[in-house]
């Protein structure tokens, strides 16, 4: 069973976040929903309240397959100010752990120097926070272990990526057709 982690911190985007959270789960992943803050309930940039499955002081992250950042403001700025997140990231990156950010969620690499020499994409607007990126107006960009994506008209491409990675491009092509997505 693949295992994947998903950030809410308040004010995220929730298009961005439940879109890999209900795709990754119809392709047999064990998604957790996790707070990064006290509360399990995180209310999104939209005031659409979310409940966690976990906090994330409760949860052990040694074997997760695939760790996730959504978007949104000030969602993106409150990921970037957690120092727990930061670190766990920083480790999860030296374990070559999948690591998949969309939005202005990217730029928490940037900020942590993770990018330097990728290529990576974002939100438009927030291309200057993926410092020594390379920037590709693409919607999803995938570089060794990270992945990055647009916004919330991406997020369906960006969750069937994280999917062929995770299961490949069959379950990836499997979960497209069943949801009626390119067709």
């Amino acid at each position: 069973m693949k295992k994947v982690s998903i950030f809410l911190a308040p004010g995220f985007e929730e298009v961005e976040a439940l879109t890999p959270i209900d795709l990754l789960r119809r392709a047999g992943a064990q998604v957790t929903i996790v707070s990064i803050g006290e509360e399990r309930t995180v209310t999104g940039s939209h005031q659409i309240s979310i409940g966690a499955d976990a906090l994330f002081e409760e949860m052990d992250f040694s074997d997760q397959d695939l760790l996730i950042l959504p978007g949104g403001q000030p969602g993106t700025d409150n990921l970037k100010a957690c120092k727990k997140l930061r670190a766990l990231l920083e480790d999860a990156n030296k374990k070559g752990t999948l690591l998949a950010a969309i939005c202005a969620a990217p730029t928490v690499f940037g900020d942590m120097g993770l990018l330097e020499g990728k290529k990576a994409t974002c939100y438009p607007s927030c291309k200057e926070g993926l410092a020594g990126a390379e920037y590709l107006p693409e919607r999803v960009v995938t570089d060794g272990s990270l992945t990055t994506s647009r916004g919330v008209g991406t997020a369906i491409p960006f969750a069937l990526s994280l999917i062929e990675q995770l299961f490949g491009k069959e379950k990836s092509e499997e979960i497209r057709t069943s949801i009626i997505y390119g067709h």
